[in-house]
């Protein structure tokens, strides 16, 4: 069962939190938030029994693709997932920021009201980017980084106009979520072979309306949110991040092996994982992979004082 926690964002956009399993032994049940109504300062002590991980999803994501992820973390983690602004179930008003700014103090606000830091922050692609620059921006509230499949060169104008040429490529509304499936799982111009699990990935963010499925999130949203940072190149932050990272690719992604690791180069305390047979959607290409690829990294960083 996901329980969700309301979360105030930058301009005051509310947002939806979510722990997808139940809290270790020793949280106390203020830590559970006020969706639960229960009030209450989240104490040193917590923190100190019960290492905080904040997961951020990717540029049209959601918490819920993190739900195999965090119930894994929270056999002996406090493992919360963040629907950002614009997605999910989080608030997308249209006068709001999608801005590099917003969406990192978001993650900063999400991180102090829940009480999860100093946390490791887990990012997927746009996510992963959020991830490190708050990192380099607070270094106070992160005690390690794991960055998925997230480049940090630049993309430039040519990415963005292919992705909004994408975005009016799809036949929506779909009919079925079946529909949805095979088509980005399969009849997707960007997709080169069958995968299942591209199709699952976006089947989990399409909601039924009067005429069919469509997504939870604006495509103009996201294009938005998107052109404030493909234009530029993100280096500059990964020299900035001072905590224990991991760069994580798949083998198939978006992230080249020689990137990644001039990544890991850059980083004061970078390390470097792969994970075979996964393509951008590392965690949900292979889950079980993945694990086996962030795993010994948490447990040294989240045993370390």
């Amino acid at each position: 069962m996901a329980r969700r926690i309301d979360v105030t964002g930058a301009g005051g956009v509310r947002l939806a939190a979510w722990e997808f399993g139940d809290p270790p032994k020793g949280i106390p049940a203020q830590s559970r938030g006020a969706r639960d109504g229960i009030e209450g300062s989240h104490g040193e002590a917590e923190s100190e029994r019960t290492p905080g991980v904040l997961l951020l999803h990717g540029l049209m994501g959601r918490a819920s693709h993190w739900a195999s992820t965090a119930r894994w973390l929270s056999e002996r983690h406090r493992a919360v997932a963040l629907d950002q602004r614009g997605h999910g179930q989080s608030e997308k008003p249209p006068e709001a920021a999608y801005t590099r700014e917003a969406y990192i103090e978001d993650a900063e606000a999400a991180l102090e009201q829940l009480g999860l830091a100093p946390a490791v922050l887990i990012g997927h692609a746009m996510g992963a980017l959020t991830a490190w620059q708050l990192a380099a921006k607070r270094p106070d509230l992160v005690h390690g980084l794991i960055v998925c499949d997230m480049r940090a060169s630049a993309l430039g104008s040519a990415s963005q106009r292919e992705w909004a040429d994408w975005f009016k490529s799809w036949p929506v509304p779909f009919a079925t979520l079946a529909d949805v499936r095979k088509w980005f799982g399969e009849d997707d111009p960007w997709v080169e072979r069958p995968n299942p699990s591209r199709g699952e990935f976006y089947a989990e963010v399409m909601q039924e309306s009067s005429d069919g499925w469509r997504p939870v999130f604006e495509p103009e949203q996201m294009l938005k949110s998107r052109e404030t940072w493909v234009y530029d190149a993100h280096w500059e932050e990964l020299t900035q991040v001072r905590c224990p990272a991991l760069v994580v690719r798949g083998l198939d992604g978006e992230l080249g092996r020689a990137e990644a690791q001039e990544m890991v180069r850059v980083l004061p305390r970078g390390e470097y994982a792969e994970v075979a047979d996964a393509g951008h959607l590392v965690h949900y290409d292979q889950p079980e992979a993945w694990r086996t690829a962030i795993e010994p990294f948490l447990d040294g960083v989240l045993t370390t004082p």
